[in-house]
């Protein structure tokens, strides 16, 4: 094989991996936000399931399942306690 080949290979291979390093972390990220805000969205809908019977009740739609899902468990106790101050 000729060098320039064989530097033109490494250089292809080393590329695609600095690409695909690009590439992945956001999509690791999303998906672990995506999936956050699913459990978020379930988590919304059983503190829903409890406060019926408080007259509490707090919106499940994209936002407040957003912030939950970034957030976590401390998201949840933020729109708990907004909900309580707001009314």
């Amino acid at each position: 094989m000729d060098t320039n080949v064989i530097i033109t290979f490494l250089a292809c291979v080393i590329v695609l991996v600095i690409f695909g390093k690009i590439l992945v972390l956001p999509l690791k990220t999303m998906l672990k936000i995506i999936f956050n805000s699913v459990l978020g969205a379930a988590l919304i809908y059983i503190i829903n399931l409890i406060g019926a019977s408080f007259s509490f009740h707090i919106g499940l739609n994209i936002i407040t399942a957003i912030v939950i899902g970034i957030l976590g468990l401390p998201g949840a106790v933020l729109l708990v306690f907004l909900k309580i101050i707001i009314g």
